[in-house]
């Protein structure tokens, strides 16, 4: 049996791109004191327009282009309803989630099955790309290694810009940021149509860079890891990089171990990220002062500044 780890590693990074990239918009959507909980329905409309775009001619460009808007629509709707109308953020996510998915398997049922006619292939950089171990690191498509260079982006402009700081001010007491003359309705919109984007990309990495066709459900619930990576890296952008590669690595290893012959239930396999999500929060949750420390102290509370 050839136990060679290389295979894994590479599994556990395709699995853990999209992950990533979806968690870091929802990282600068929290931050900013906005709960999201409809990553996965957004995620599916970014599959399903980026699929639909690419099948009737537009390039890749354009596919991720048109990926990203429909997210970005997704979390307008939600902004609008919890941001200027003040509904409960956590009833409204849930709901973005359901029209999420029932949009997409209705509008993509003709298109269920189908190859994506154009998709994102690796570019391995010469040299770099056949290292043993981290080889795969430098092997990745555009999509992925827009992800590794948005981690270090999102971290600089996070704890290392006003505009970040401005963020995370109105994250933490948004009467206090608009005592100082932020526009904290303004913020909001802007770090939630920046999550909605980063979650519709997510989408587009899916159906047009690993699958490379289109299914209903096609993102199998990771949304939901998604949202569970923002709280175990404690709202910092390189903690999520740290449980994206976890979380790629639990999802790869049915495959690796299938591959090196070993026999182990594939619905038990399937069910691997799931478990690991529910054994990290339940640890995590466990500490409730590290929770409070970290979280934004306005997270989920509505707040109207009148802009």
């Amino acid at each position: 049996m050839n136990f060679s780890v290389t295979p894994l590693v590479a599994s556990a990074l395709a699995a853990a791109i999209p992950l990533m990239i979806a968690a870091l918009g929802e990282l600068i959507t929290e931050r900013a004191g906005v709960l999201n909980l409809g990553l996965e329905g957004m995620m599916l409309m970014g599959a399903l327009a980026s699929f639909v775009a690419v099948t009737h001619g537009s390039g890749l460009v354009l596919g991720a282009v048109c990926g990203i808007l429909a997210g970005a629509l997704g979390a307008l709707v939600f902004a609008a309803i919890t941001i200027s109308l003040q509904a409960n953020q956590v009833a409204t996510g849930l709901s973005l989630t359901i029209l999420g998915t029932g949009v997409s398997a209705f509008a993509g049922r003709q298109y269920v099955g189908f190859r994506a006619p154009a998709v994102f292939d690796d570019w391995p950089i010469p040299w770099l790309g056949q290292l043993p171990l981290i080889g795969p690191l430098f092997s990745l498509n555009v999509l992925g290694y827009f992800a590794l260079a948005a981690l270090p982006a999102i971290g600089w402009f996070v704890f290392r810009t006003r505009p970040g700081l401005e963020l995370r001010s109105v994250g933490e007491s948004p009467s206090v940021a608009r005592s100082l003359g932020l526009h904290v309705t303004r913020i909001r919109y802007l770090a939630t149509l920046f999550g909605g984007g980063m979650a519709g990309l997510a989408g587009c990495y899916y159906a047009i860079a690993q699958f490379k066709m289109w299914q209903d459900g096609l993102t199998s619930g990771n949304g939901w890891i998604a949202l569970a990576l923002v709280v175990f890296a404690s709202w910092r952008p390189w903690r999520v990089a740290l449980g994206a590669l976890l979380f790629g690595g639990v999802t790869a290893l049915g495959l690796w171990l299938q591959t090196v012959g070993i026999k182990v239930s594939t619905f038990a396999l399937a069910s691997l990220p799931y478990l690991a999500t529910v054994v990290v929060l339940v640890t995590i949750s466990a500490d409730q002062q590290a929770l409070r420390r970290y979280a934004p102290a306005s997270l989920g509370k509505p707040f109207f500044d009148g802009d």
